[in-house]
């Protein structure tokens, strides 16, 4: 399984798309990385940019932009609202795929040392990278910023971790790290006072607010037994927050680092921002991403909106998003396009969806021509998707019915888990194909040599047990799916009975059409005993759906009664 590493430098220039294309040319220079997104803001005078790939080649793309980003950029010129002390102010690696924080961490070790030393810059280590913790907060090793680390630069206990210990006038320092996915979200506010929008950030952020006695501004700071300003901390956990005036938009903001969505989800810090600031008279006109977001906060977004107005949430996976952005207002100062912000969408390869992207009568062009593929294994999985499809039509149609609204929770969960088993059969449609093109190829491998002919053959069998799952997983896809339907039958809109019936012999076709490429797949692996076992579990999983279809068809008539 390959590693991935997503690397998130931050460069200090916002406005000069020239200058920004040309540190991002040098990153897609790179083989093995993938640009998935920059995004500059010129009241800021910054762009973040977001790029993907092989531990090595991530290395390499940050090596070439920090160098170039350091031939452009003239930080004793530099003006911008955020906090900056390098032409390339930070850059930060975080684990993607098959690759632990541990190794990410060396690698970000990697490239500081590299940069430390071939470029002659000042590089400080952050994060997970950091080994000294005193020291790996980034807000404290920037606290000064540009302007005051020609001094700190000479203190002893902020000696940089690689490269000189003299500040660059022109390039400044550097800031290299790892850590886990951190959101940056910026919500939007009707007033224009700075003031105002740091009393709202004191509010939420973890680190709080300075404790003053009497006067919250200016009355004297109070101090702990050792000296230091005590603090009243803010509401929400892992998040850093500021307040700043933004003059591109003409609006103040709570600019925040949610370093830990799991901890604070996007669609929690803004409900409570929403809650503060309505304290405090002011009102939140919508909220701005910066860079790019997993899908799954998204996901869960939607579904917290959706429960607050006691709606189902068993709704696609296009209709949650629409819900968070329009519920969020992801989309007040610039248009939030989902296939260009999110990451997986960005990640996702075109071809491994070609079926499912098709128009119907694509699709049915495509399995009566005359290729092969798509064959019985994916129409069983679209069959099977179909059947599902509408036992959840069932449940959502039951959830908003009206005078079912002490019901509408029972029928959102069902709902959800037709969504779930909807969305996995969908990707299956195109993994049955890609499962036939993989035994293709191994039977085109070459065969002149011994060790080519054993190849070959480990190839195609390794092929051959994987167009075997393929199917299976359908069956038990399927299989499952006829809990709901019987359900919906039984409990669900009486108007919507013969839908969830007809699902039932979807169900079924898909069960027994995708259990026959089992067994025909099966005939070609070598491994007897994982095709008796697999072939045992289908004949009961085959006889099962025969009883429960039975069952709901009988349902289904007697509810008709002709």
């Amino acid at each position: 399984m390959e590693q991935l590493i997503e690397c998130v430098p931050n460069f200090s220039e916002g406005n000069d798309l020239n200058i920004i294309k040309q540190i991002t040319d040098q990153i897609e220079s790179v083989e093995g990385l993938k640009l998935l997104n920059v995004d500059p803001g010129k009241a800021t005078n910054r762009t973040v940019v977001t790029f993907v790939g092989t531990p090595n080649a991530v290395i390499e793309g940050a090596f070439r932009a920090i160098k170039k980003a350091g031939e452009l950029i003239d930080m004793g010129k530099h003006k911008g609202e955020h906090p900056r002390m390098g032409a390339t102010d930070v850059c930060p690696f975080i684990p993607i795929s098959n690759i632990s924080m541990e190794e990410t961490a060396r690698y970000a070790q990697a490239l500081a040392k590299r940069v430390g030393e071939e470029l002659a810059l000042p590089v400080y280590l952050y994060e997970e990278a950091q080994a000294n913790k005193s020291r790996s907060n980034l807000s404290v090793i920037r606290n000064g910023e540009y302007e005051g680390f020609f001094k700190k630069i000479k203190l002893p206990e902020w000696k940089p971790d690689f490269g000189p210990a003299e500040y660059d006038v022109k390039r400044g320092a550097t800031v290299i790290g790892a850590r886990d996915f951190l959101v940056a979200y910026n919500v939007n506010l009707n007033t224009t006072s700075t003031r105002r929008a740091n009393s709202i950030a004191f509010d939420v952020r973890e680190a709080g607010r300075v404790m003053r006695e009497g006067n919250p501004i200016t009355g004297k700071i109070v101090l702990d037994e050792n000296g230091h300003a005590k603090s009243i901390p803010g509401s929400l956990k892992a998040v850093k927050a500021i307040g700043w005036y933004i003059e591109e938009y003409g609006i103040a903001q709570i600019s925040m680092n949610l370093t830990n969505i799991n901890i604070t989800p996007v669609h929690v810090a803004f409900d409570e921002v929403c809650e503060k600031a309505n304290k405090r008279g002011i009102r939140v006109t919508g909220s701005e991403l910066v860079g790019l977001i997993p899908l799954n906060a998204m996901l869960d977004a939607g579904k917290y909106f959706l429960k607050k107005q006691q709606r189902s949430l068993g709704v696609s996976e296009a209709e949650l998003i629409k819900i968070a952005v329009k519920s969020m207002g992801l989309d007040e100062l610039a248009p939030f396009n989902p296939e260009e912000r999110i990451i997986e969408f960005l990640l996702r390869k075109q071809e491994d969806a070609k079926l499912v992207n098709m128009s119907l009568s694509a699709f049915a062009n495509e399995t009566a021509s005359e290729s092969p593929a798509p064959g019985g294994g994916s129409i069983s999985a679209y069959v099977g998707s179909l059947g599902v499809s509408l036992a959840t039509m069932v449940a959502n149609l039951s959830s908003h019915k009206k005078g079912w609204d002490d019901r509408w929770e029972e029928f959102s969960v069902w709902a959800e888990k037709g969504q779930g088993i909807k969305d996995a059969l969908i990707k299956l449609v195109d993994a049955d194909t890609a499962a036939f093109n993989k035994i293709m190829t191994a039977f085109g491998l070459p065969k002149s040599t011994e060790e080519e002919k054993k190849l070959r053959t480990q190839a195609i069998q390794e092929a051959t047990k994987f167009a075997i799952e393929i199917p299976f997983k359908v069956m038990e896809l399927s299989y499952e799916s006829l809990a709901l339907i019987k359900a919906m039958v039984a409990e669900g809109n009486p108007n919507s009975f013969t839908d969830a019936g007809v699902g039932a012999l979807c169900a079924r076709a898909a069960v027994m059409g995708a259990f026959m490429n089992v067994r025909i797949n099966a005939t070609g692996y070598h491994d007897k005993a994982f095709v008796n076992d697999i072939v045992s579990k289908g004949k009961e999983i085959e006889e099962k759906t025969i009883v429960a279809e039975a069952e709901i068809l009988k349902a289904v008539n007697a509810k008709i009664g002709l």
